[in-house]
């Protein structure tokens, strides 16, 4: 065996058949004012 991968999938690939998504942000990162926030809190 050849230590190259077998392309012969990937070339047969269709992405039409993808389904469109919408990606969201889950984890936000804080902002400078919610920083200072929290370090004045403590």
């Amino acid at each position: 065996m050849s230590d190259k991968p077998n392309l012969e999938e990937i070339t047969k690939f269709d992405p039409s058949s993808l389904k469109k998504t919408e990606t969201q942000e889950k984890n936000t990162l804080p902002t400078k004012e919610t920083i200072e926030q929290e370090k004045a809190a403590s």
